[in-house]
């Protein structure tokens, strides 16, 4: 009588994985997440990380930088070879090669230790909403874009775009929310695979802007991050 009203519930528990060292760390973070109504389990090696992964995806990864057997950096590179699920990179080193360096391999967000385990719990809960709505409204109804025809329009008004224009837009829409480094962006816009500076995105980015707005005035849907990259988020 009891057991199946838990049974039907489990499985809908968003499933964290904490990939940690430190074991009073992740078992706080642990017993924080649990109480925010999340499945949590935990790896202490970096070794254990990518099968652990790959056995039971979860739905977010927090991830340690220094971790024995293998850091964090690898892990997250390897991750995103397979899978897009959430990253939260967990770190003392504080310095910005470390920052950019993590976002531009795909994590989603950056905590430096100490830390309260109530942000972290915030910052998941945050990170879980935006993909559940991201997967509910795929592409966003304000912004469509089409891969087939090259075209895109941005509430209802089609741009015309260059393609190395469609090209920034299409990655920035496709992980909205996700900030992304100028370099990785370069690595999208030219299918040459020409040298140029990490400024040409800066250009494409004004001219991108500059056709949104025409499009929908009063709406500038591309954000920048001072001293890391840009991102979309659409209201």
């Amino acid at each position: 009588m009891h057991s199946t009203p838990t049974d039907n519930r489990i499985p809908t528990l968003a499933h964290i994985l904490i990939v940690e060292d430190e074991p009073k760390l992740a078992a706080l973070v642990g017993d924080y997440l649990r109480a925010g109504g999340y499945d949590a389990s935990w790896v202490a090696d970096g070794r254990e990380a990518i099968p652990a992964i790959k056995a039971k995806l979860p739905d977010l990864v927090l991830l340690d930088l220094m971790l024995p057997g293998r850091d964090g950096l690898d892990i997250c590179r390897e991750l995103r070879s397979f899978s897009d699920v959430p990253v939260i990179m967990l770190t003392a080193r504080v310095e910005e090669i470390d920052r950019l360096l993590g976002l531009e391999l795909g994590a989603d967000d950056y905590i430096c230790k100490p830390f309260s385990p109530r942000e972290v719990v915030a910052r998941v809960k945050t990170i879980l909403r935006r993909v559940r709505h991201s997967g509910e409204q795929p592409g966003n109804p304000a912004l469509r874009i089409d891969e087939a025809t090259h075209s895109a329009a941005f509430h209802g008004v089609p741009l015309e775009l260059t393609p190395v224009e469609f090209r920034l837009l299409k990655t920035l829409a496709a992980n909205p929310g996700r900030v992304f480094s100028r370099d990785r962006l370069l690595d999208n816009l030219y299918l040459d695979h020409r040298v140029v500076t990490d400024r040409t995105v800066d250009s494409h980015i004004k001219n991108l802007r500059r056709k949104l707005e025409q499009a929908a005035p009063g709406q500038d849907p591309i954000r920048s991050i001072y001293g890391v990259g840009y991102k979309l988020e659409i209201e």
